[in-house]
Parts: structure tokens; sequence; C-alpha cells
């Protein structure tokens, strides 16, 4: 058995890996191939444009950027200055930018072309912020600078910064559901043991290959599309977006692609999708794809029996959060339970308490608490969230989940979507899972409601799969399941169901 290479930062993983496989493809962009030997020049020589203009260690560099090599390049140029990359949501909004690069006090900012015009207005802004790099740039001045005039004009970084496992690598902000985005501080530390875990548990070498359609700033996406493949000499096939999805499927064949991470919404979108007969077998026997991951939200039963029963390949399903780095657990390659988000990573110890903190025994419902070289250093320059999320090494998730007697963990929701009936608990994933099973429901959603006499009270909002189908059908199907208290009081249709980046 080959012993895994044990890096103390991730600027040195690339070192090593560049150093060992030169001429092997890192990045695939369309028709551009690009080397690991490549990827290192590129980067180090962005990381001398970066310190020319004063960045050092422990200063913030932000990318807003779209799927593209030059955030790769850009991430690891700044890593090896010791500075800390803050990912911007290629989907925000100028003000939404704003809070991110002035909450982390970030001093360059690198973006694509099309959001020029924000981050000018930004800078003008956000006092801290003194340079944008543009990808490309259209016409170039003291503080507005062009990403491959930069790489062109300057040499290789050749300087040694002392980085240590526990400096900070990335500050990721999480989307919370109240109030604004909190940054979670990642270190080397906790990038590097979540990469390891994953390489293990999927059982990563150098001869697969990756697709990235995720969003790159996305915690899933940087750890499992770019990190992990590197920390193995894999390629990456990145793509600019999800559509059309005729040109993901054209990448997968012509790059033999082996490993594809989604979310849910999107397997569910190929588990619908008419194949013909023909079309579907051809398409079986030649998919090199090995494995198919959903993380970031969670998958519906009914989902991934489909998809499995369709394409004849294994779907694991993982669970994990940003404050995480942000992979908890996945499923066993060779022992699965569909419904479980798996077990946890070899790193990370987890456990379900009550409201007191007390653990709780096997199939018992509690938040489920995180623990390991993974669990983030704290949300950035907010002391007293980050006492609340993290007490004694713990992390507390905020997910309402439970652990089987084999170890395997379910979720079951998030505490504040809890509904408390008459002072009776009853979990919203509970019914959509029992409503995905349904033969004539496509999608599903339960929330609570306020009710005049029971406190709170389940509501279902429901996407049809045949036209039929009855509210009064779907209620008697759930009173013959459930509890009494916990069958909805009304079942709403919908044409669909609202999905956020996640799914």
């Amino acid at each position: 058995m080959k012993m895994e290479f044990n890096p103390s930062n991730l600027v040195e993983m690339l070192d090593i890996v560049a150093k060992k496989y030169p001429r092997r493809i890192a990045l695939i962009f369309g028709a551009k191939k690009i080397t690991y030997q490549q990827l290192l020049e590129i980067s180090k020589k962005l990381s001398s444009s970066l310190y020319n203009l004063g960045i050092r260690k422990g200063d913030k560099v932000a990318l807003w950027l779209f799927n593209c090599p030059e955030f790769i390049y850009s991430f690891f140029a700044v890593l090896r200055l010791g500075a800390v990359v803050i990912p911007i949501n290629s989907m925000f909004k100028r003000e939404e930018a704003k809070f991110l690069i002035e909450n982390s006090k970030a001093r360059v900012l690198i973006c694509s072309i099309d959001k020029i015009e924000d981050a000018q207005n930004i800078l003008s802004r956000v006092s801290s912020l003194n340079y944008i790099i543009s990808v490309p740039c259209p016409s170039e001045n003291k503080i507005l600078l062009d990403f491959y005039h930069l790489i062109k004009n300057n040499p290789e970084f050749d300087k040694e910064i002392d980085i240590e496992e526990e400096d900070l690598a990335e500050i990721i902000y999480t989307s919370g559901t109240t109030g604004k985005p909190k940054g979670a501080c990642l270190t080397h530390k906790n990038l590097l043991s979540n990469i390891k875990d994953c390489s293990q548990a999927i059982k990563v070498s150098k001869k697969d290959c990756f697709i990235c359609i995720l969003p790159l700033f996305h915690s899933f996406a940087s750890t499992v599309c770019i990190f992990l493949p590197i920390y193995k000499g894999a390629k990456i096939v990145i793509m600019r977006a999800l559509r059309p999805f005729k040109r993901v499927l054209r990448a997968i064949f012509k790059h033999r692609v082996t490993i594809f991470a989604g979310v849910p919404s999107i397997y569910a979108i190929l588990s619908e999708v008419e194949i013909s007969f023909f079309k579907r077998w051809t398409s079986i026997i030649l998919n090199p794809v090995r494995l198919y991951i959903s993380g970031a939200a969670a998958l519906p039963y009914q989902v991934w029996e489909k998809f499995e029963r369709k394409f004849k390949r294994i779907l694991l399903q993982g669970y994990g959060l940003t404050e995480a780095s942000p992979v908890v657990s996945l499923n066993p390659l060779r022992r699965r339970k569909p419904q479980s988000v798996g077990i946890p990573l070899p790193s990370v110890r987890v456990k379900v308490v009550d409201k007191e903190g007390k653990e709780l025994k096997e199939d018992e419902i509690g938040e489920l608490l995180v623990k390991g070289p993974n669990v983030m250093k704290g949300y950035y320059n907010l002391e007293e969230e980050t006492i609340r999320a993290l007490k004694d090494g713990w992390l507390y998730t905020g997910d309402l989940a439970k652990i089987d007697k084999d170890g395997f963990i379910y979720i079951m929701g998030r505490i504040k979507e809890m509904i408390n009936v008459r002072g009776l608990n009853v979990y919203p994933k509970e019914i959509e899972d029992l409503l995905y099973k349904y033969p004539s429901i496509k999608e599903a959603a339960v929330v609570g409601v306020e009710h005049r006499y029971r406190g709170e009270v389940p509501v279902a909002f429901v996407v049809k799969e045949k036209e039929d189908l009855t509210e009064k059908e779907v209620i008697n199907y759930l009173r013959a399941n459930l509890a009494s208290y916990k069958v909805p009081l009304r079942i709403f249709f919908k044409e669909n169901l609202p999905k956020n980046l996640t799914g």
C-alpha cells in the first residue's frame, strides 16, 4: 500500500505534485489544456504581481470570478504569499459583493471582465480595497490591471514565505438564513485534513478525471473539485456553466471523466430526462464516470433510486457544511444506506445531543455535533457567534440528525425548521421523504405555519408527476403512514419549487 504524502500546507501540496507530474494535464477548459508545471508557473507569476502590489502574509484577496482556470491560478497565487482567499459568489450583485470585500478588508479584488463596473464602484466606497485585477481588462490604469499582462510581465515568485498549518487559507462566507453572511475561517490544516479523508473514502488516484460543474467559490467545489484532484495529480475539467447540458455530456465522454460531483437538483433533472432505450444503454456502456457524488443539500430517496436505476452507476450521498471544510460524512462505496448521509470521514467524530447537550442514544433525534481537524477556526471577527458555534472543540451544526447502530447518520432537517404541534416535534424531512416515495409526486417541501389552537401545523407544497393527483389522495396516503399530528393540514400544488444554489 502506497503511503500518502503529507504536505504541511496547500502551496507545498501543489509544489510536490507539480514536481512529480510536471507534464500531466491538470486543468482542461474548453480547448485549453494546462499541465501541472504550467499551473505552478502561472500561479507563481501572479504571486509576484500580488507581492509587488503590496500583498503580504495575512492580507485578504477577493476572487469574484466565474468558473475558469484563472480562479485556480489566483487561489494558489494568494496562498503562496501566506495571504487569505475570499471567494465571492459569482452571482452576487454589487452590494452583496461589497459586504464581503468590506467585511474581510480585502486589499485586492480579482474579477471577471463583466464585473469591472461594479468592482470600480466598490473600490470607490471601500477604503481597504486598493487594486482591481480583471480577467481580462479592456483599459488599464494604475489601480485597474489586466490579469494576463501581470502574468506576462512578472517572473515567478521565488521568496520563501513561512506558512504554518494553522494559518488561514480562505474565509468562505456562509449564506445564513438570518442576518448578514458569516465568514468561516478555514486553515491549511482544515482543508488538507478534509482532502486526505475524502481521497481515502472514495479511492482517488492520479488516473481519475474530475468534472467541475459546481461554482468554484463554493466550499464543496473548492475541496472536492480543486484540492482533492490536485492532491492526487488527477485531471480537472472545468465547465463555465451547467447549461447547455449537452456540452457537459460531450466533455464527460471526450475527456473520460471518472468523478462527477453535483447537487441534488442536477441529479433530479438527470433522473427525469427522457432518453430512448438505445441511447440509454449506449450511454451506460460508454459512460466513463465511475462515481457520482451528491452534496450541499439533502438528496431525496426517489431521486437516488431513479438515477441509479437509469444510469447503472453509484451515486454517493454525503453531508457537510462550510464550517467543516466542508465534508463530514460519506456513504461507503461498498455498504451504502441510501437514505443516510453515510459515516463520518476517518478523522471526524460526530454525536447527537439534546437541548441540554446530553448525548443521545442510537436512533434518537437531536442536534448533530462535529469534531475534527476539518472544523473551522471560527467566524471572522464574530466572537459571540464563534462561541455559540464551537464548544469544547465541537461544532454545533444546527442540523437535526440521528445515528443508527452501524454509525450511519440521517439528517432530519434544521433545528429552525422543526415544527412544534401541541408540544410534539414534527420533522419536515420525515414527511418529505414519504411524499417523494409516492409515484405521482415529483417534488415536495414541507414547512410549519402558525395555527390558532395547535401552535404550529405542517403544510406541504407538491409538484405533480401526474395531473390527476388530488389533495385528498395525498392526505389519505400520509394518514396511512404517519401519526395524525404529523399529517399536513393542507397540500398546495405548484408548477415548480424554488431552489437555491445548492439544490
